[in-house]
């Protein structure tokens, strides 16, 4: 059945429906050829709709407002492991709680005309807020036969002015010890906007505590409005993160580098598992500049070439008012074995 809820409204509107044998007819098997049973329970008390594979839970769309973005929350392996970070929604013991604004797996940035939406948290200072951009979840629609989840946002200035209305699809499949979120962001802008160079974007995904790298001493990171963070040292023991990029990049290496695709490999509760990361060949900025940080923050940002390049490149991306700009990307949760370059390769793009 396709649903679709706008919310503020009371009701749910049926686009379209389709009974049980429709969700397997050709057409829509040949739309969506890994699609394993894929089913949404929406809690509307909770906002947020649970995805599916079968009766195994597989993640939740979030949107509620307390994370300044709908996200992604949790990514689960389909032997059941999480693989993403509990806080601020779950905290876990012995996990990490830096950068609050790193919630499950998101998509905004950090120079959107001039505001940080990538930052924004409850952590930010009242008297800092005007700096600071918000996602609205608008509205959203399920069609079960594709495994699809599609949703509209606006990502608004502190004055309440809608820069961008963003339409996204979801399309979530499984295939052996694999599932994938396949996303399509199409990005209307409403005004003239101007995504300035910014290491803070764009896809991003916070890990769990096993998926980070060994930690060796404090670090502090600056965003883009000069607020710090601190990252501790904490204890290393049963944190195996790994970094491989399609260029054959290794560990914390692979920050500011260029490629296809990175997966993170590591071991969680006895069980090789990892989490791969696609660009797609169409969008803007191919192959994106990996934002992957050992403490466990896995990002793909295209558009800040400017500071991962150290000035050799510059892009200070746009988008008339009136016009869109696409991206696509993959994501890959697998459990079982390492993801090499072969496996990788097979299952991208």
């Amino acid at each position: 059945m396709i649903k679709k809820i706008v919310f503020g409204m009371a009701l749910l509107a049926l686009v379209s429906s389709c009974n049980s044998s429709a969700k397997k007819n050709s057409t829509d098997q040949k739309s969506n050829p890994m699609n394993a049973a894929v089913h949404f329970v929406h809690d509307s008390e909770n906002k947020k709709v649970a995805v599916y594979f079968g009766d195994q839970l597989f993640t939740n769309y979030l949107y509620v407002e307390d994370y300044y973005k709908p996200v992604l929350h949790p990514l689960i392996t389909k032997s059941g492991q999480s693989l993403t970070r509990g806080y601020p929604i779950e905290p876990q013991p012995n996990e990490r709680v830096d950068h609050p604004h790193h919630v499950g797996y998101w998509l905004n940035y950090g120079d959107v005309n001039g505001y940080d939406f990538w930052n924004h948290s409850d952590a930010i200072p009242a008297d800092k807020k005007e700096g600071y951009g918000t996602v609205f979840p608008v509205s959203f629609e399920v069609d079960e036969a594709k495994g699809k989840l599609s949703i509209v946002t606006e990502w608004k200035a502190p004055d309440g002015t809608v820069l961008i209305e963003e339409h996204t699809d979801f399309v979530f499949s499984e295939k052996d010890n694999h599932r994938f979120i396949d996303r399509t962001s199409t990005l209307h802008a409403k005004e003239e906007v101007s995504l300035t160079d910014n290491k803070e974007g764009f896809l991003g995904i916070r890990v769990s505590r096993a998926l980070e790298h060994p930690s060796t001493k404090p670090e502090i990171f600056t965003d883009a409005n000069g607020i710090p963070s601190e990252v501790k040292v904490l204890n290393n023991e049963g944190v195996t993160g790994q970094y491989l990029s399609s260029e054959g990049i290794k560990g914390d290496d692979v920050w500011g580098t260029r490629g296809k695709w990175v997966a993170l490999n590591g071991i969680q509760n006895g069980e090789a598992v990892a989490i791969t990361i696609y660009d797609h060949p169409e969008n803007l900025g191919y192959p994106t500049y990996w934002h992957a940080r050992g403490y466990g923050l896995f990002a793909a940002n295209p558009l800040g070439q400017k500071i991962f390049s150290e000035g050799a490149l510059e892009l200070n991306a746009s988008i008339p008012k009136g016009e869109k700009l696409t991206f696509k990307f993959r994501v890959m949760i697998s459990d079982g074995a390492a993801v090499d370059a072969a496996l990788a390769n097979q299952n991208g793009y």
